[in-house]
């Protein structure tokens, strides 16, 4: 839980420049590489000319095979890490591959363009480059995941964007979820991105390195995906034998409580509740998700809570059958 306070007060504070680390990026994009193969790529939430997805994609043009890299940020037009939003307009960088032979993404060879409006991604200029897209990978505003999930899903696209996993409970995301239309990806957990000098260091999980530059370290960060990945179809090797005594019912669901993913027992055909971290291991050939605790309580009860054991109400539950039982 203490993990997650700091994905919390960002949301709660609309402190959203996070700042994705190439190393991060590299990591997890490495299980993609087959996606990409004549696409157009957008990032649609990155300073082109300082964000670590530009540059992944720009130096990677010609080893992916892409058709084009796009990308905007929100009202800025300053060389500089974290925009203070001060310009009302903001600009859109456009690379279609090395033109000189050095295989580099020149300054010559990006073409710059100056945007009517804001950058944001919800306007007319930036969904016109969104239909342009085939797949659409950033590290989106976590205030807005919601809005910005469900705007990928309105146009059709594929996608790659780092949110909190808290987003697991939301009922617009878990709905995705369970419809098999959105899953997460590889490197979830731990993951540190550098903030603007504004951002307060109030919070455990921060710091400030010896050149200056801020930290934070968000302990449940998680890679959202629709794009398919072989770990997906991946059966979880399940070892554990069911009693009752190690798995209770809940008071107001009936279902066992799982408290870790690996315990999972192997013989057990009813329904199970488990934590979201599960997702990491879901595959859908072997499990059925039935629902999250809060919706699934409040149909049954009229009230909304979690799932409760002896009159206490635990952390976020999914619940799930074993398809192959």
């Amino acid at each position: 839980m203490a993990l997650n306070k700091n994905l919390h007060q960002a949301k709660d504070s609309k402190k959203d420049e996070f700042y994705t680390q190439l190393a991060d990026i590299e990591r997890e994009l490495e299980h993609y590489k087959a996606h990409f193969k004549g696409k157009v790529v957008y990032c649609n939430c990155d300073d082109p000319r300082v964000s670590n997805f530009f540059h992944y994609f720009s130096y990677k043009f010609e080893q992916l095979g892409l058709k084009k890299l796009i990308a905007t940020c929100y009202k800025n037009q300053q060389i500089d890490l974290f925009s203070q939003h001060r310009a009302e307009q903001a600009i859109c960088l456009e690379y279609v591959g090395d033109k000189n032979g050095n295989f580099k993404p020149d300054e010559e060879e990006i073409g710059i363009k100056h945007l009517k409006g804001d950058g944001d991604f919800r306007s007319e200029e930036s969904i016109a480059l969104l239909k342009q897209a085939d797949i659409v990978v950033t590290n989106p505003p976590f205030s807005l995941f919601r809005e910005y999930v469900a705007q990928l899903v309105e146009h059709d696209k594929k996608f790659l964007i780092v949110g909190s996993m808290n987003a697991i409970t939301y009922k617009e995301i878990f709905q995705l979820i369970k419809e098999n239309k959105l899953w997460v990806g590889y490197g979830n957990g731990d993951m540190k991105f550098k903030v603007p000098d504004h951002y307060e260091s109030r919070e455990t999980r921060f710091w400030v390195d010896e050149t200056g530059q801020k930290w934070r370290s968000l302990g449940n960060a998680c890679w959202y995906t629709n794009l398919d990945i072989s770990k997906r179809n991946e059966d979880l090797i399940l070892y554990k034998k069911y009693n009752p005594e190690e798995y209770p019912k809940y008071d107001n669901y009936d279902a066992i409580n799982v408290d870790k993913t690996k315990d999972i027992p192997a013989d057990y055909d009813g329904a199970m509740g488990v934590p979201i971290t599960f997702l990491d291991k879901y595959n859908p050939k072997q499990f059925e998700i039935i629902g999250i605790d809060r919706p699934l309580v409040q149909e049954l009860t009229g009230k909304i809570s979690r799932f409760k054991i002896d009159d206490k109400e635990i952390y976020a539950r999914i619940v799930i059958k074993n398809k192959k039982l």
